[in-house]
């Protein structure tokens, strides 16, 4: 599998990046996490706007799926051959209205689903091309989930927004690749099933045993470096912060 992080900022976009929205490629298939906040723009770095096979988005706060209305716009108003036949949307219940309220003004409604196949993801394990994914809900104010996604004997965990989960940590055990928020900062927010901070994320690293921990959706006003230092003083193995352009073989 391939990894490319095509946006990483937290909440609202950085300067330097989009917000959350990472694509997995393997055997040609192309399935996007997330597409938040700017993330259309920088995909196109990656890959043309009809090359996707499938997107997964772990919850429906704007930072992880608004873009998504811009991405109808690209896939409905088709210059070029007319709308596309419809990509498979991988989200929590309440997907498809939620996209069609952001944009405001679809021609009917159901338009969103001329373009967009949405499939309602539970906890549960299910195929996604050649992908093996295990879905488990996590803690955040809203309903959201975390993904494992299993290829060639490898594994890639995506925390999506969490706040500390036994159910995560469950998920991740002994995983090749965890992309794993990091949002708040040790020592300054306490807030319990909202965010990490690079303590927690470090602490789940070591207590699931995985092989690599990519720290990530860092929000603009926090200093990424402190994240970092405290994830290192709970976790001994590779670890770094996810950066726009990254890509890794896993």
């Amino acid at each position: 599998m391939k990894l490319t992080v095509v946006g990483c900022s937290g909440s609202f976009p950085s300067a330097e990046s989009a917000c959350s929205s990472y694509l997995v490629e393997a055997d040609g298939f192309r399935l996007l996490l997330d597409m938040g906040n700017g993330a259309l723009g920088e995909l196109q770095r990656h890959c043309g706007l009809y090359d996707l096979d499938a997107i997964f988005l772990s919850h429906l706060h704007a930072d992880h799926c608004i873009d998504m209305c811009a991405y109808f716009v690209a896939r409905y108003y088709r210059h070029d051959g007319g709308p596309c036949a419809p990509i498979p949307v991988y989200g929590p219940e309440g997907t498809e209205h939620r996209l069609t309220t952001a944009y405001g003004d679809t021609p009917t409604a159901s338009s969103m689903s001329e373009v967009f196949d949405f499939h309602t993801v539970k906890p549960s394990t299910f195929e996604i091309g050649p992908f093996t994914v295990h879905t488990e809900r996590v803690a955040h104010p809203v309903e959201a989930y975390a993904i494992r996604i299993e290829y060639g004997g490898r594994s890639l965990t995506y925390s999506g927004d969490t706040g500390v989960s036994d159910a995560l940590t469950e998920l991740a055990r002994d995983t090749d690749l965890f992309l794993c928020e990091a949002a708040f900062t040790h020592g300054r927010e306490d807030i319990p099933d909202v965010h990490l901070n690079g303590r927690e994320a470090g602490e789940i690293a070591t207590r699931a045993g995985v092989r690599r921990l990519v720290l990530t959706h860092v929000p603009p006003w926090t200093d990424p470096a402190i994240n970092l230092a405290d994830a290192r003083a709970a976790y001994d193995g590779p670890l770094e912060l996810a950066a726009p352009r990254m890509a890794y073989d896993i």
